[in-house]
């Protein structure tokens, strides 16, 4: 087993090493040993994912910073054209699994900004580094050998095969075990390539949804208000009760009508506790949760296919006084920083690392507490007080 931390050279030998013992198990997997030495010729470690894999991070994101950047009117309306230009394709994935559209559109847009941004890592480096070295080397063997088994099938192209640092790709971002188990050959051409075929991701991404028990038709929950004093200590999606349950206990939807008769049972879910926005969630915000496993995840998911079907934000506001910022509001504090001199790398509205230690190094000139946070408070300091 290779230890993060150990010398590069050493690391470098124990790395070959292991890619020799995973050759042999790629011939049992259906990949050839000219397949394998082909796919990872020149392969060299990437100590880059041992530390995303090990990185406890700086902050927790608060909710209302996550949903600001993924649900912002910029990405609504890219959704919003999306469903347009694609909208005979949509009418047969939604014919054919039962998933609307406007819940795969915005998976595509959250995973990959509709496309435009599949990630920056080799996904044969990543995955081969991760499968030797550093923690959950078992689950990363699998799903390397997997992926030179999805090469050796001809679904992917090799070249510009790239994607996250865990090894998902595509339009809609799929593991390579989740690739092997759902992904579909929708365009006919006989691969099933989430990297080159709008039509392949889209209704793979739906397959995703209809085998995690999608059901036709149901929303996915709604927000509501609370009544004042109520106990929310069995607050959960977990926790479903009946809807009469909750419309006895004084739950009403957000606009104070009463909650519908009849509907599937339901968890209360208040992502920023009793104060912040409330939210009746059913099964098909569980299926949301079970494409990425977080809470906070599936809200944004779910809010930004209510939103590309003409729906409102939410009503209920965050419990703060400094709100998140959207994309084209992260670029603009990313500009302002350059134009100060920071260098943050390139403006692309995805606050880093490099961006944030700019933040927190300004903050303490524009008289805010130094925490590294890109939020509303920041933007009007820094256009009253830089150029």
């Amino acid at each position: 087993m290779l230890v993060a931390g150990m010398s590069s050279a050493s690391a470098d030998a124990d790395f070959q090493r292991c890619l020799n013992d995973l050759r042999g198990e790629a011939r049992t997997r259906g990949v050839p040993a000219a397949s394998f030495d082909r796919f990872t010729a020149g392969l060299e470690p990437d100590m880059g994912v041992i530390e995303l894999l090990n990185h406890q991070p700086e902050f927790r994101t608060p909710i209302w910073d996550y949903l600001a950047g993924l649900v912002d009117d910029e990405r609504v309306a890219d959704g919003q054209a999306k469903l347009a230009e694609w909208r005979e394709l949509l009418d047969r994935v939604e014919a054919q699994y039962g998933v609307e559209r406007e819940t795969v559109v915005a998976i595509w847009g959250v995973e990959s900004n509709f496309g435009r941004t599949f990630g920056r890592r080799e996904v044969v480096q990543s995955l081969a580094t991760l499968a030797c070295i550093g923690r959950r080397q078992d689950f990363f063997r699998g799903e390397f050998l997997t992926t030179l088994r999805i090469l050796e099938d001809g679904h992917i192209d090799p070249e510009g095969f790239v994607g996250s640092w865990a090894g998902a790709f595509g339009h809609t971002q799929f593991m390579p075990s989740t690739f092997s188990r759902i992904a579909v050959d929708f365009d006919g051409d006989g691969r099933r390539d989430l990297m080159g075929s709008v039509p392949d991701a889209l209704a793979s991404t739906a397959n995703y949804l209809r085998q995690s028990n999608w059901r036709t038709g149901e929303p996915w929950g709604f927000e509501v208000r609370l009544p004042a004093g109520m106990d929310t200590s069995q607050a959960g999606r977990r926790n479903k009760q009946a809807m009469s349950a909750w419309a006895a206990a004084g739950v009403r939807k957000v606009d104070g009508s009463p909650l519908p008769g009849g509907a599937p049972q339901a968890g209360l879910l208040l992502p920023a506790g009793p104060q912040g926005p409330a939210f009746l969630v059913m099964r098909n915000f569980d299926a949301l949760f079970s494409y990425n496993a977080a809470e906070s995840y599936a809200l944004a998911i779910a809010h930004l296919s209510d939103r590309l079907r003409g729906e409102a934000v939410f009503v209920t506001p965050w419990p703060t006084d400094d709100p998140g910022l959207s994309r084209a509001e992260r670029r603009e504090v990313q500009e302002r920083l350059l134009a100060l001199g920071y260098e943050i790398g390139e403006v692309d509205g995805i606050i880093g690392s490099n961006s944030r230690a700019a933040i927190r190094e300004l903050q303490p000139q524009l008289g805010l507490e130094a925490d590294g946070r890109a939020g509303q408070r920041l933007l009007q300091a820094m256009r009253q007080h830089t150029p």
